[in-house]
């Protein structure tokens, strides 16, 4: 059985798309299926970063691509992680060295050595987002509850349908108490607007800012509520789509915990 392409996308940048890349695909390799997460920013990498193997880098997509190396050689092994694979992105090559068919081709190989294969798409509707969407069997939509960034969402959706893909959302980034007080958008609203199936919900995580510096992966840390959030989507991708969602809440504090005890508070 061939190997599944999902390219993980985005309207607008800095909505977490490379380290929900980074994540989903540590999650999908720890549930035991063979992973391959491919960086697609070319010139602009990031994803080899965010998980800890940017000095491992010897050969790059364009290299497989080009045929300078073979897929085994350009695909870096996670050392914590067994069944995790990073194929860099080129940072001296020109965003146009790669075309769609160039990617469809470089898949059908992937899709023979790898169970999943997650592309992590460079933000914008240019040429990074055609090499992207070209091979890709699903898609995921990364928002976060900010009007701009799901117009950006609502804008690649339409794209995305164009191609026959329909795209699952994952909403990043929430946090509870400033939806409870009206100051940012609940997920309701976001799906209310872009009309996808939700995949998941990640809340905001200081965790991701230090998984991301120490190249740790996110799922790893137990006291991470991004990393469980970003475990059970990458169940839903591995079949378990009876998983409940979890709505990220707001903590009370103490005294208004003490209050409602003692009968002064809502």
């Amino acid at each position: 059985m061939e190997g599944k392409v999902i390219v993980i996308t985005s309207g607008k940048g800095g909505v977490g798309k490379t380290t929900a890349t980074a994540a989903i695909g540590a999650a999908l390799a720890l549930e035991g299926k063979q992973v391959a997460v491919v960086d697609m920013d070319i010139g602009l990498r990031n994803l080899d970063v965010v998980m800890g193997l940017e000095n491992r880098i010897v050969f790059t997509i364009v290299d497989a691509v080009k045929g300078k190396c073979k897929v085994k050689q350009a695909a870096i092994k996670d050392r914590r992680i067994e069944n995790l694979h990073l194929i860099p992105a080129s940072q001296s090559d020109n965003k146009d060295v790669l075309n769609p068919e160039d990617m469809v081709q470089f898949c059908k190989e992937l899709r023979k050595e790898f169970d999943f294969v997650l592309l992590d798409c460079p933000a914008g509707i240019e040429r990074g987002f055609e090499n992207s969407v070209a091979p890709a069997d699903e898609a995921v939509l990364i928002c976060t509850p900010e009007i701009s960034s799901v117009r950006d969402a609502d804008r690649v959706i339409g794209l995305l349908h164009a191609r026959s893909i329909t795209p699952k959302l994952i909403v990043n980034r929430i946090v509870p108490e400033m939806v409870a007080s009206g100051d940012m958008l609940s997920h309701e609203d976001v799906v209310e607007v872009l009309s996808i199936e939700l995949l998941g919900l990640v809340p905001m995580d200081t965790q991701v800012i230090i998984s991301t510096n120490t190249g740790v992966p996110l799922v790893l840390q137990k006291d991470s509520e991004a990393g469980l959030a970003f475990r059970r989507i990458a169940m839903r991708l591995n079949g378990q789509i009876n998983l409940p969602i979890e709505i990220p809440q707001a903590l009370k504090s103490f005294w208004k915990r003490v209050g409602q005890k003692i009968g002064i508070g809502k």
